[in-house]
């Protein structure tokens, strides 16, 4: 049965600390690295309600554009874990988080004073290339500190925790717009994000020894990279990955739009938007139960291909309807997709991972950012060919997963073909 959120945090406050780790008490290092990770959640989710009044007070020409607030926040992302995950094993954890906050900081200033739209996705860019760091680095944390099934354990608890974000982000945005306008979220974000890094530096330890560290090299993030290109495996999981995370990225751009205006949901908009992720945390806890027993591969086969023929049939429903299914039928239909997706996201990622365990650190920090870059301007134009029906992103969703499903074949090959 899952936690409800009372015993989740009567299970974490009551656990222990491995009586070998030196570092915080186990509760508090678990919603430290949930708060940290939550950062990226909340700066994404609570301005969706408010876009339209950005695109409207900043006199964005086209609706569609406004879309990039949201998409930059990714770009910036797939740039930014790339650079922190060694700067992270150079100069220490610390360091590094300290270092991307402040950059998130000064482009939470630049998105909250911005004057004009440039200046708003410059501060959004910021914010991605800022995130890079408690996103990647958080990790690494986890991983300096617990290992086994411990690790696994730490991941559990702060992932519940995380699911928890999305479902509210909009709500407090929402709630926001109702005495305040959307710079205002910009604010809270803000003070958010200044309150974890100055919990963190207070209160965390430093968990890379100096004799641990190794000096910042790009040598060896080009070695990492050739590597991952050369290797079949592990390069055609990463492009799946970014392949699936397009279409998901497209429907985050474009959801506000899709529910809040085409359907009209207006204020009830978080609640359907909470609803809806409300899917993609309930996979994660149902992949955690049931990849045990059946393994990855089954898990990622059943998943996109549920995802494809699901996504075809409910295209030509959709074709039917004029691009306009009744709401009844559209939520059930997301729902069913973004499940798939939360199967999909942590076992395409632990396949590209799996040829590169001695290179794991700047292996992921790579995979990461690579599949990012890829879903970025794919997502972008989904996203952009928004036309007030769902039949852009329901044909996406059904398009992706063919690809999807023909990339990571021709990754299995190579997987064969290894063994052989």
């Amino acid at each position: 049965m899952p936690l409800t959120l009372g015993k989740l945090i009567k299970t974490i406050f009551l656990s222990t600390s491995d009586k070998s780790n030196p570092g915080l008490p186990f509760g508090e290092f678990v919603i430290l690295m949930a708060l940290l990770t939550s950062i990226t959640a909340l700066t994404i989710d609570a301005i969706l309600p408010a876009l339209p009044d950005v695109g409207r007070d900043l006199q964005v020409a086209h609706s569609n554009d406004v879309q990039l607030i949201i998409s930059l926040i990714f770009l910036g992302m797939g740039l930014g874990q790339l650079f922190y995950g060694p700067l992270s094993d150079s100069i220490g954890r610390k360091p590094a988080v300290a270092i991307g906050i402040g950059v998130f900081a000064v482009g939470c200033l630049f998105s909250l004073l911005a004057a004009d739209f440039n200046t708003m996705l410059l501060g959004r860019l910021l914010q991605g290339i800022g995130l890079g760091a408690p996103r990647i680095v958080s990790m690494a944390l986890i991983r300096d500190q617990y290992q086994g099934r411990a690790m696994a354990r730490v991941m559990s608890f702060v992932m519940t925790i995380f699911i928890l974000v999305p479902m509210v982000a909009p709500a407090l945005g929402q709630g926001i717009l109702l005495f305040a306008n959307w710079r205002m979220i910009f604010a809270t974000i803000l003070v958010f994000g200044i309150v974890v890094l100055v919990w963190f530096l207070v209160r965390q330890p430093e968990t890379l020894a100096p004799e641990r560290r190794f000096p910042f090299s790009l040598r060896q993030m080009g070695r990492s990279v050739r590597e991952i290109i050369g290797n079949r495996v592990a390069f055609g999981y990463t492009l799946t990955a970014g392949v699936v995370f397009s279409a998901f990225l497209a429907y985050l751009s474009s959801v506000q739009q899709l529910l809040q205006q085409q359907y009209a949901l207006g204020n009830m908009f978080a609640l359907a938007f909470a609803g809806l992720a409300l899917s993609v945390g309930g996979a994660s806890y149902v992949n955690g139960r049931l990849v045990v027993h059946f393994g990855m591969q089954f898990m990622l086969r059943r998943s996109r291909m549920v995802r494809f023929v699901v996504s075809t049939i409910f295209y030509g429903v959709s074709f039917r309807y004029g691009g306009q299914p009744p709401l009844w039928m559209l939520a059930p239909y997301l729902m069913v997709i973004l499940f798939c997706m939360g199967l999909l996201f942590g076992n395409i990622n632990a396949l590209a991972m799996e040829p590169l365990g001695h290179i794991a650190g700047i292996g992921a920090a790579v995979v990461g950012s690579m599949s990012t870059l890829v879903a970025v301007p794919v997502g972008i134009v989904i996203a952009r060919a928004y036309d007030g029906t769902v039949l852009p992103i329901v044909g996406s969703f059904a398009v992706c997963a063919l690809l999807a499903l023909a990339i990571s074949t021709w990754a299995e090959a190579g997987k064969r073909e290894r063994t052989l």
